[in-house]
């Protein structure tokens, strides 16, 4: 059984910083891309950072530069470290796993992330 859980989130100041992580269980963590989505109040969830089994990864414009991806074989963990927060980055964040072999998608439940200006 698959299962995703994100911790981390919380009330952060503008310019603050924050790191989320998200504990997987039930796959094989160190072959498996994994994926940060985040959604905002009335809007659709989108993509924020992805990693690869082989540590490659990439980012939505919107983070660039001040977001980092990283993850933890040993410990099935990914990471999501936030620096320079801005209001517009309060969402729920989501961890995913994105199954290939039958095209199934994984979701944690998400852990929410509020940025006070």
């Amino acid at each position: 059984q698959v299962q995703l859980v994100e911790s981390g989130g919380g009330v952060e100041q503008a310019g603050g910083s924050l790191r989320l992580s998200c504990a997987a269980s039930g796959i094989i963590f160190s072959i498996a891309t994994m994926r940060w989505y985040r959604q905002a109040p009335g809007k659709q969830r989108e993509l924020v950072a992805g990693i690869t089994s082989g540590g490659s990864t990439n980012y939505a414009d919107s983070v660039k530069g001040r977001v980092t991806i990283s993850r933890d074989n040993p410990k099935n963990t990914i990471y999501l470290q936030m620096n320079s927060l801005k209001p517009e980055d309060t969402a729920v964040y989501y961890c995913n796993y994105y199954r290939q072999v039958d095209g199934r998608d994984y979701w944690g439940k998400g852990t929410l992330v509020t940025v006070s200006s």
